[in-house]
């Protein structure tokens, strides 16, 4: 293999590990560095490992995927930049050059190049593994946890209960605006994973929020993973471009598509940036990753619902809410004021801004799975900073960050409740 091929991502983002001028800056915000504060782990370390790889001065050796696997890609390192530079990118670039070399080994190309890519067999299994979620204790609620000798997926971690019945099953390919409703507008969702197989009452509450308010929502059949575990957490983009021409596909003739997880919209909209190898993909991606909105900025910028018209769910109502900003939301999209601003609209709440709402919660997907202590060490100072709240709600609109923070806060034996904001409204 040559060494222009072996590092055919990196060199398509070689602009940015030269845009990094050393001076430190991210010592002081990443959030792996302050738990482990190694040189290797921080974004100047990680860039100087990845040029030193292309002058042929190291390898993809299991040392460089340990270091290289310690990110969160939360990119606060790069909002805190001076001069901007985009380290997610060359380490994206540089795990996908790695799994090209090295493969992804026996059971993650199980899952990801087997049960990933069909959406049918995935649920099988997903439902398969809800009939012997019995086995684990239960806790309260839909809250499970796992057991010590579980470590490969969290030692002594809570987690959702998965759900009896998946999302898909629930609704129908097309959702009309109620009756007397007149339509204005035809929108695909997105069903992102978790909403699908553990919190798809989150998916009930868009869709039928949308079709009150004139949204007339499509929800394809064919669509599947948005692809973030596999090309941008792992790095096979040979799958994730199956997976994104599988999205792609079915999504045609609507104005916009709606997704209420922040992983799932953020990857989406990275289609053509990562995965595009072709100018036929690139063209098709594209105009797929136009279309993409996160559900506050859809709600607020497209909609333009009147903020003096929602009314608080149930659960909402009198309670002091507060917000956790999902990185992919804020970081990678700039959706920052839009949920606030729904969050503050709502009639008999009240807000209550949580200090560096935007700090990461530690989860990263596959991350706090293969790193679970850390991962437990970054959400403790997120847990910190929500008790200084003293709010009853802690909302965001990531399942993943919903996760984290579910086993964040009853390991820290916290009273406040973790919701969707779509959970918030009626």
């Amino acid at each position: 293999m040559s060494k222009k091929l072996k590092f055919e991502q990196i060199k398509r983002f070689e602009c940015d590990l030269k845009t990094c001028i050393e001076c430190g800056n991210c010592t002081f915000w990443c959030p792996i560095y302050h738990e482990l504060p190694m040189e290797s782990y921080v974004a100047r370390g990680k860039n100087k490992m990845i040029r030193e790889l292309l002058q042929g001065e190291t390898n993809f050796s299991k040392e460089f995927a340990e270091r290289l696997g310690k990110c969160t890609l939360c990119m606060t390192c790069t909002e805190h930049c001076p001069v901007h530079c985009q380290v997610q990118s060359t380490i994206i670039a540089a795990r996908a050059d790695m799994v090209k070399a090295n493969g992804i080994g026996l059971l993650p190309g199980l899952i990801y190049r087997r049960l990933l890519l069909h959406r049918s067999l995935f649920g099988n299994v997903v439902k398969i593994a809800s009939w012997l979620q019995v086995l684990l204790p239960k806790t309260e609620g839909r809250l499970r946890h796992l057991p010590l000798f579980l470590s490969a997926l969290g030692k002594g971690r809570q987690i959702p209960s998965i759900a009896s019945e998946f999302l898909r099953s629930q609704v129908p390919v097309f959702n009309k605006p109620s009756e007397g409703v007149k339509t204005k507008m035809r929108v695909g969702y997105f069903i992102g994973c978790a909403t699908d197989f553990i919190f798809p009452e989150i998916g009930l509450k868009t869709i039928n929020l949308l079709m009150r308010h004139g949204v007339e929502v499509i929800v394809p059949r064919e669509q599947g993973c948005c692809g973030t575990p596999i090309w941008l957490g792992v790095g096979d983009f040979e799958i994730g471009r199956r997976l994104a021409d599988a999205n792609v596909k079915p999504f045609g003739e609507v104005d916009y598509i709606v997704v209420d997880c922040a992983t799932c919209s953020s990857a989406l909209k990275e289609y053509p940036k990562y995965l595009a190898d072709t100018p036929e993909r690139l063209e098709n991606y594209k105009k797929f990753s136009e279309k993409i909105r996160y559900v506050s900025n859809f709600l607020v910028d497209e909609l333009k619902l009147d903020l003096t018209g929602y009314q608080p769910s149930p659960e909402a109502k009198g309670k002091r809410i507060t917000w956790h900003d999902p990185c992919h939301a804020n970081r990678y999209q700039g959706i920052k004021d839009q949920p606030r601003q729904i969050i503050k609209s709502i009639s008999g709440i009240e807000y209550i801004e949580m200090v560096r709402a935007d700090r990461c919660c530690g989860m990263a997907g596959a991350f706090s799975i293969h790193h679970y202590e850390l991962s437990k060490k970054i959400a403790n100072r997120k847990a910190e900073t929500i008790k200084s709240t003293g709010a009853d709600i802690v909302a965001t609109a990531c399942p993943g960050c919903i996760i984290q923070l579910i086993d964040t806060l009853k390991r820290h034996k916290m009273p406040q409740k973790v919701m969707h904001i779509m959970e918030l409204l009626q």
